[in-house]
């Protein structure tokens, strides 16, 4: 049984935090799309908070990988392998813990 993706978004301070629980595929990648296109203003870094994913697939890097150069990222150690070959970390911060 999949776990639901939740997103949650908090504006603190010039600096957006996207938080993402849960697992992201194919089946939700567009409403991560739609999520982050929101979250994103000219002014404000992004802060992806994927600590409590589960599971990603290539569905979800195909959505975080254009927006790369603008996004800061926390992921834990599990996704790792993921975003390394993915091509993520190349492109920006990638924070495991």
């Amino acid at each position: 049984m999949t776990t639901p993706l939740e997103i949650t978004v908090q504006h603190r301070d010039q600096a957006a935090v996207l938080a993402i629980t849960g697992e992201i595929d194919m089946s939700n990648a567009d409403r991560l799309r739609a999520a982050l296109e929101a979250a994103l203003l000219p002014d404000e870094q992004l802060v992806v908070d994927l600590t409590g994913v589960d599971y990603l697939d290539s569905s979800g890097l195909a959505v975080l990988l254009p927006q790369a150069r603008r996004l800061r990222v926390l992921a834990s150690a599990m996704l790792r392998k993921t975003l390394t070959v993915g091509g993520l970390t190349a492109l920006t911060d990638v924070e495991f813990r």
